[in-house]
Formats: C-alpha cells, sequence, structure tokens
C-alpha cells in the first residue's frame, strides 16, 4: 500500500483495487506518491503534493516499473510538474473518455487501452467507405428493431401453475412471495420492530379509521382466530349474542360463542339471501345482546350483507350492543369506512382480498370495545388469544417499541407489509371499483350462459367472489378437474344443505387489479368448455 499526504488530505491506494503482481509491488519507490486529480480537491484544482516534488500518476507510475523491469520497452520520463498538472486537468475534464469502467476512481476511468508493451491504442476512427456499404436497412426492418427495443411485459417469478380463483387463498403478486423469502432476524430487533409498526399504521389507512382509541391486531392464525378473539375478550359466559345468519360461517362463528359459554341466537335467512333490517330490529328489541355479529361476505354462498345501514340500526334500537363483522372475505375488496359506519370489530385474515399467504389474524378494534374489554368481570376465556396479553403489545409495535408475549412471523407480516403497500399505493375507491366492475363482467357471463347464482339479487351478490348453481344433473367433480386442465381452479360447494349443486370463484386481489393477467377472462371461457363438454346447452 502507497500512502502520501498532501496538503488538502490524503489518499490511499490500495492494491485492492490495482492488484500488482508480488515482484512488481516491491519495486515501488518508497517516495512515491499518488496524484489526486481535481474532483478530489474542495477548491477545484489539484492538490500540491508534499517534500519529494515527485508528481506521478498510477498508471505513469507502472508503466515506471515495468519499464526497469523489460528494459526493451520504452521507458516514459514523467513530464515537469506544470504540463503533468494541465495533462492531469485535461484528462480529468475529457467529456467522453475511451474506455469506462465501473469503479469511482478517476484513474481508472480515463485510461486507455494499452498493448502488450505498454503502448496507448488508439481508437480508429470510423472509414466512412465501410458506412456506405453496409447494407440498406428498410422500413419494415426498423420497425421490427424498434419492437424488439420496447419494454416486454412483466414475466412472473413464479413457476407456471393453474391459477388459484376460489374465495382463498388467492393468487399472490411476486413482490409478496419473495418479502416470504426474507432472512431470519429477530422479532424484537428494530429492523422488523419497525416493519410491523408500519403494518398496523398501514392497516388504519385500510379500514379507514383515524381514531387513535382504536387498535388493529396482527397475530398469527387464520381468520378463525379472530372468532375466538372477540368471543374470549368482548363477551362473558352468560352473555347474548345474536348472529346474522347469511351461511356456513355464521353457524361456525355460533358454535365459537357457545364454546365460551356465551349464548348465540341465530337470525337465519333462506339460502342466497339476508336477513332483513325490520327482523333485526324486531331481535334487538325482543332481547337485549351484548354483541351482534354479521358476515361481510360470506365465502360458502357469495352473499353480501348491507353494513351501513345495520350498523345504523344497531347504535338506534340497541345502542349498548358491540358490532362486529366478519370481513374474512371481504376486506381488501369490498367498501369498509370504519369509522364513518360506527363498527366496533372487523376480523379478517391475510390470505384472500389482502393479497398475502394464509397465517396472519387481523382485526381493527374501535376504542368503545377496547374500554368494554378493560371492564370485563371475568378474566379472558382464552390465554393466546387474550387482549390483556395482545393489547400492549400491539400498541408497543405500532410505537415502534420491541415487545414480547408469543414469537410473530416475521417473513408473513413483511409479505403483509408488500400487500399492504402495493393497495394502498393507489385510491381505495378505486381498487373497490375494478372488483365491482369484475364482478358485473363475471356476472353478466354467468347469466349469459343460462346460470344462476345462489345470491339471486344484485344487492346481495358479492363483489370478490360468484357461487354459481350448476345445470341440473351436473355436479362439481363433472367440472371441476375439466377446469383444472385447463389452467384455471375453482372450488366446490360449502353449505351443507346443497354442496353438491354449485361451484364458487373468486375474483379478488392481483387476478382483478393487475392489468396484465387474463386469469377473469380464461376462468369465464374455461367454465363455458367445461360445460359443453359434460354436454351442457344453454
Amino acid at each position: 500500500m502507497l500512502r502520501e499526504s498532501v496538503d488538502c488530505g490524503e489518499v490511499t491506494w490500495t492494491n485492492a483495487s490495482h492488484r500488482l503482481h508480488p515482484e512488481l509491488a516491491s519495486q515501488v519507490p518508497s517516495t512515491a506518491v499518488a496524484v489526486l486529480f481535481p474532483v478530489h480537491s474542495p477548491i477545484g484544482f489539484p492538490c500540491r503534493a508534499s517534500e519529494t516534488g515527485i508528481l506521478a500518476a498510477p498508471r505513469r507510475l507502472l508503466t515506471s516499473i515495468l519499464s526497469r523491469r523489460y528494459p526493451s520497452s520504452p521507458a516514459i520520463v514523467a513530464p515537469s510538474r506544470a504540463s503533468s498538472r494541465l495533462n492531469l486537468f485535461s484528462r480529468h475534464l475529457e467529456s467522453k473518455p475511451f474506455l469506462e469502467l465501473n469503479t469511482p476512481f478517476s484513474t481508472e476511468r480515463s485510461a486507455l487501452i494499452e498493448d502488450d508493451d505498454g503502448t496507448p491504442i488508439k481508437p480508429k476512427p470510423p472509414n466512412i467507405q465501410d458506412k456506405l456499404r453496409e447494407p440498406v436497412v428498410g422500413k419494415a426492418e426498423e420497425k421490427s428493431k424498434i419492437e424488439e427495443k420496447k419494454p416486454q411485459p412483466h414475466m412472473s417469478s413464479q413457476p407456471p401453475h393453474p391459477a388459484l380463483l376460489i374465495p382463498g387463498p388467492i393468487e399472490f403478486d411476486d413482490a409478496v412471495l419473495q418479502s416470504m423469502s426474507h432472512f431470519s432476524e429477530s422479532h424484537v430487533g428494530q429492523p422488523f420492530v419497525n416493519v410491523f409498526g408500519e403494518v398496523l399504521a398501514m392497516l388504519r389507512q385500510l379500514f379507514q379509521t383515524t381514531d387513535p382509541a382504536s387498535q388493529p391486531f396482527v397475530i398469527s392464525g387464520s381468520g378463525t382466530l379472530g372468532w375466538d378473539q372477540v368471543a374470549a375478550n368482548l363477551v362473558e359466559p352468560g352473555d347474548e349474542a345474536l348472529v346474522l345468519h347469511t351461511g356456513y360461517f355464521a353457524d361456525s362463528f355460533a358454535d365459537c360463542f357457545e364454546t365460551y359459554g356465551v349464548k348465540a341466537t341465530q337470525l337465519k335467512a333462506p339460502i342466497g339471501d339476508r336477513p332483513q333490517l325490520d327482523e333485526v330490529e324486531k331481535a334487538l328489541k325482543e332481547k337485549t345482546y351484548k354483541i351482534l355479529t354479521v358476515t361481510h361476505v360470506d365465502t360458502s354462498t357469495g352473499v353480501l350483507s348491507e353494513i351501513r345501514a345495520l350498523s345504523e340500526l344497531v347504535h338506534k334500537v340497541s345502542p349498548d350492543t358491540l358490532i362486529v363483522v366478519d370481513g374474512v372475505c371481504s376486506v381488501g375488496c369490498e367498501e369498509i369506512r370504519f369509522d364513518d359506519w360506527g363498527i366496533d370489530v372487523v376480523l379478517t385474515a391475510s390470505q384472500k382480498a389482502i393479497g398475502c399467504p394464509a397465517g396472519l389474524s387481523i382485526l381493527m378494534v374501535s376504542g368503545r370495545a377496547v374500554e368494554r374489554f378493560k371492564a370485563r368481570k371475568t378474566r379472558p376465556t382464552s390465554y393466546f388469544g387474550s387482549w390483556k396479553n395482545w393489547l400492549p403489545i400491539m400498541q408497543n409495535y405500532e410505537a415502534k417499541k420491541a415487545s414480547y408475549f408469543a414469537t410473530p412471523s416475521p417473513q408473513l407480516v413483511r409479505a403483509l407489509h408488500t400487500s399492504l403497500s402495493q393497495i394502498l399505493s393507489r385510491p381505495l375507491d378505486q381498487r373497490f371499483a375494478d372488483h365491482r366492475a369484475a364482478s358485473l363482467k363475471i356476472k353478466k357471463a354467468v347469466t349469459a350462459l343460462g346460470l344462476k347464482q345462489l345470491a339471486s339479487k344484485p344487492e346481495n351478490q358479492a363483489n370478490g367472489m360468484t357461487a354459481i348453481y350448476l345445470p341440473e344433473g351436473i355436479t362439481p367433480p363433472d367440472v371441476l378437474p375439466s377446469l383444472m386442465k385447463k389452467g384455471v381452479i375453482f372450488a366446490g360447494g360449502l353449505h351443507k344443505d346443497i354442496a353438491g349443486k354449485y361451484v364458487r370463484f373468486g375474483h379478488m386481489g392481483v387476478s382483478v387489479t393487475d392489468p396484465e393477467r387474463k386469469d377473469i377472462d380464461k376462468a369465464i371461457e374455461s367454465l363455458k368448455e367445461s360445460l359443453f363438454e359434460v354436454g351442457y346447452k344453454p
């Protein structure tokens, strides 16, 4: 290594950047000085070397060494100080060096190509005659070359696979999956704590709440864990819960309440419909309910519930009743205005319209619900799901302070961070409009095929999925394998009373919002072909 002090600083030349043969390195004079180019000087001029008076650029220094080792090579005498500075200055200001290397060193950026003897090789000027002899390129060929240079459409890094068009899990964006491959990190390390805090802040935007008293939760588990959190923290054994029934998941939520000693009353509607507001009002007047639950979109039927009008009714008729929305199949594709609609809890999961791999239970809880939890007379009836354990953890994470109760999944949280960043990169209203447009397109195609939906009324039809009755005599096993062969995956029926009569088509997330994906069109055409193959004629 050569090091020399100069008036305006110190420069180090190491063989990490200029690798010399050991024999050559031994011949480097101890008094050699590395020259600073004007870019290194704070005033824009070359710095003056100290004491020795030797002025030689690294390239000239190396040439000098080579000339002593190989006498046959012409020696290069270092120029005078004045001419050397002028040469260096002019070389440094060359607007387009002959050879540009990927390095920050100006000596190498402005270096010339040399032959084996160290003689600089000058570039040949363009030969006009050769240029004239080049074949004339036609307009068609020019157009072809221009098209070749156009940016190609984004190609997914995922292996080829059928489009997953069930009501969750859904197709995931490449960037979300890449986030899942993040290296292992501490769940209490500041980098992860910062990411988790940002996730909680972004959830406030997704649920559209600005109330500082509300609290987001992200806990490892499926959407079902949200039921347990509600049943273990917001009601106590012996309390009454009113469960509005629109399909399979209302039955399950009611069963969850009963597990925790809560008395659940279900208000049911015919398959494909939802309880009407006058029925809800009547039920609320007949009994005092601590809590009311409604499934925003029931995945088993594709029925969409009206949340805003329902919430207004509950606040009017039974203002002390907490309003809980099961939004597992709605958050991210259906409009939810947490503050404006006066909701107390929305529970959801990561793998549906939010577009993140399964494994995260996500809740938004109002300040009123938090106070109800704090005022309970008995201990929460769950340990892992207890907000006594999780509430301070979430508050600390949102404040970007490390905290611990149970280990979260850093990779899943990072994937959620990526998906939320994508969702919030454009207005939520536009996202909801895209899902409505895709849903309308699908439902028109279903009608054109002569098929019916479980949700027959337009106001009951979800925007993120469609439950489709199959023609008489055709069952899900008759069409699902054919769809798979065509590169599309639908889900069979889930409602126990009619499971063998219908299929479910999920249309949410990137399959709808990514304009380069043709999942929806492909699915419509594949459904049509699969039905024709088994003898269906509209």
